[in-house]
């Protein structure tokens, strides 16, 4: 397990998209207010706050946990620094620092520093996973909600501007992003996983979550044209689906219980968008389940956009979406099957859990504990 130059040129890459997306939001908002659009506005502002503020709680919790286990007192320069909403920035700094040093020094050591290059890697890698984990969170929580509220703009007024453009495409960048760095980093942080190697499984993933979720958001945004009501009751209902679900399953992820509760709340609002495991168990007839209520309810949201036109929407987008969206649920489930068929690190294990709840591991870290495909 090594932390490679090419590893450490992704992480770059990541704080570049991480601060071109962040870039980006802030232009939406000002670009909304400046137009007049007051609700989008505070809704996008609304996003941001509330995505950040649960990545910052996090992402302290896990600082406090790291200087509790080495031993060393809980510095009141890392809580001011996350109330200012610089947390994820300071982990860059202390990971791309450490990263470096790794990569381009570590490397030429002979072998008779392995035993603490080996150390070294872990660290680091650990460090990245934890950023990868956040960069989850927030994707989700801000990016999602933010890339329908683009897309419903874009259809309710037939046409729009450059930053409209460039906040959907950065979203998507981000989304895709974070899911498959995820996906790798969490991996390579856990010894008894298999790696996510080559670059056909990685983008087989990217695009059945990708189209998945392309699928699902043009879906909200379609519901949100016949009644604003409805679409919001429904993902209410499902995020609160979610929760329950979470709790169900009893995860482990956090050491104090309120943390815990914040950790189920998040994945209730993730499951609203895509799928994730969240316990050590077998996940194909939860997945079968999920993705099944997701195309009855695809298809229920069609049909009512056919019973019940909408004057505000431009019916010349109607046909084109109504196909993006059938088309893009029929690639995702594809190449869904296509990953864990043929493609996903552990196919060729029988009986033993792919996810990383509730699995004995050696070490002692959070990652064991967190949701994984």
């Amino acid at each position: 397990m090594k932390y490679t130059k090419l590893n450490f040129m992704m992480s770059v890459l990541g704080i570049v998209i991480y601060i071109t997306d962040l870039i980006v939001d802030i232009w939406v908002s000002v670009r909304f207010f400046h137009d007049g659009q007051y609700v989008f506005g505070i809704l996008t502002v609304s996003f941001m706050f509330f995505g950040t503020l649960v990545v910052q709680c996090f992402s302290y919790s896990w600082f406090k946990a790291d200087l509790k286990k080495a031993g060393q007192e809980s510095q009141r320069c890392f809580l001011l620094l996350h109330c200012l909403q610089g947390g994820v920035f300071t982990r860059y700094w202390f990971a791309l620092k450490k990263g470096y040093h790794v990569a381009f020094k570590y490397s030429s050591k002979t072998d008779n520093f392995m035993e603490e290059q080996i150390d070294q890697h872990k660290e680091v890698i650990d460090r990245m996973t934890d950023l990868s984990m956040l960069r989850l969170f927030e994707t989700y929580l801000e990016g999602c909600p933010q890339l329908v509220l683009q897309l419903y703009t874009l259809l309710e007024h037939g046409q729009a501007n450059f930053t409209q453009y460039a906040a959907i495409m950065v979203s998507c960048c981000a989304i895709s992003w974070s899911t498959v760095d995820y996906q790798v980093a969490l991996r390579k942080s856990l010894p008894d996983k298999n790696l996510l190697n080559g670059f056909c499984p990685k983008l087989t993933y990217l695009f059945y979550k990708l189209f998945t979720l392309l699928s699902w958001m043009l879906s909200v945004v379609l519901l949100l044209f016949i009644n604003v009501k409805i679409a919001l009751f429904l993902l209410l209902f499902l995020w609160f689906l979610g929760i329950l679900w979470a709790f169900k399953k009893q995860t482990q992820f956090c050491a104090s219980i309120s943390m815990e509760f914040l950790y189920r709340v998040v994945v209730g609002f993730i499951l609203t968008f895509t799928f994730f495991n969240i316990k050590g168990q077998n996940t194909k007839y939860p997945m079968f389940c999920y993705y099944i209520v997701r195309v009855l309810v695809t298809v229920g949201i069609l049909i009512g956009f056919w019973v019940c036109p909408v004057s505000i929407f431009n019916s010349d987008y109607f046909i084109p979406i109504s196909i993006t969206i059938a088309l893009s649920l029929v690639l995702g489930i594809i190449f869904l099957i296509v990953y864990y068929g043929t493609l996903h690190p552990n196919r060729n294990e029988e009986t033993k859990p792919d996810e990383i709840d509730g699995i004995a591991a050696e070490r002692d870290c959070r990652m064991k504990y967190f949701l994984m495909e």
